[in-house]
């Protein structure tokens, strides 16, 4: 791919606003407008080349966002030409929001690392488990199948929580923010469900912890039940004794129902790796949360200027 900007300009005395030209059936103010300067941009993309020319006038121009909602819709390139130190941005095409997977274990840190991603990149968090009990709160038809499962103490069928997902990713601001999926898929038939549905992720991230460290981290958590705060007694131990007093801790936080879930998450977690192998980063989970994060942060930020490149994405500062 190859990205040539052309710019050109005839010295004249200091311009007034400028009036971006379009397209002839867009642009029947331009020629009541005596020009003073006439600049040129072009965008090269493989073998096509997008043109847009503006003239500096001295009378008033239609609004920049009149102009804009007239451009032909193949048009992403936009141009601001205000005063000699504005920036000109022209964009190809503008790279695609980023599709994020994430996966680890119980205790990984996996929801810390979820919100300083959302965060920082702007993606729309989706985790299966909230859009389930956000169904059954809200009385869907999904979530009432679902509740039939729950109240006889069964797993929701993946179907029910596949369709949950896809519902939810298809909504206008997954599509336009991106998307990071929180845990899911668990298994090799929601992974196979998604793809058949045409989500597929950018990259896999799986945060590894050893499992004495997972362990540990289960354990000695404790939940606050008055403001739900959750604490662990040796990285984040309560701010008061009056705090400590009230802690409670799940029945499943033991070290032998912790050991079973690591089995099961082991289990299943390999299968669902054969189908992103190739686009699994594994990230040191033993780490401290902004370590953590700063490997994840490097990770994504590559990602994105790879995007930019492949797209013709053009940043251009105007001298």
């Amino acid at each position: 791919m190859a990205c040539i900007v052309n710019f050109s300009a005839i010295t004249q005395p200091k311009p007034q606003p400028c009036f971006a030209s379009l397209p002839a059936s867009t642009s029947s103010h331009r020629s009541n407008s005596p020009k003073l300067q006439t600049s040129h941009l072009s965008f090269a993309s493989n073998n096509s080349r997008i043109s847009l020319r503006y003239d500096r006038t001295l009378a008033v121009s239609p609004p920049r966002e009149t102009l804009l909602s007239k451009a032909p819709n193949f048009m992403v390139g936009l141009i601001s030409c205000f005063s000699d130190h504005e920036q000109i941005v022209a964009a190809a095409n503008k790279p695609e929001p980023l599709k994020i997977m994430i996966s680890g274990a119980p205790a990984s840190g996996k929801g810390t690392q979820c919100e300083l991603i959302t965060q920082k990149y702007g993606l729309v968090h989706v985790a299966a488990g909230d859009l389930l009990r956000a169904e059954v709160a809200a009385g869907s038809e999904n979530g009432r199948r679902a509740k039939q499962f729950m109240e006889k103490g069964q797993l929701v069928p993946d179907e029910i929580v596949v369709m949950m997902v896809k519902e939810r990713l298809l909504r206008p601001d997954a599509h336009k923010n991106g998307w990071l999926l929180d845990g899911y898929p668990r298994s090799s038939s929601q992974a196979i469900a998604l793809k058949e549905f045409g989500f597929e992720p950018d990259l896999f991230i799986l945060l590894d912890v050893a499992e004495d460290t997972l362990v540990e981290r289960v354990v000695g958590r404790r939940l606050d039940p008055v403001t739900g705060k959750i604490y662990h007694l040796k990285y984040s131990p309560p701010e008061t004794e009056e705090i400590a007093a009230r802690l409670t801790q799940r029945f499943d936080d033991t070290e032998e129902k912790v050991k079973l879930r690591l089995r099961t998450h082991h289990q299943n977690v390999e299968a669902v790796l054969s189908m992103y192998k190739d686009i699994t980063v594994k990230v040191n989970g033993n780490l401290s949360k902004n370590d953590v994060f700063a490997k994840i942060d490097n990770v994504l930020d590559e990602l994105l200027e790879q995007r930019k490149a492949g797209s013709g994405y053009l940043e251009a500062n105007k001298a």
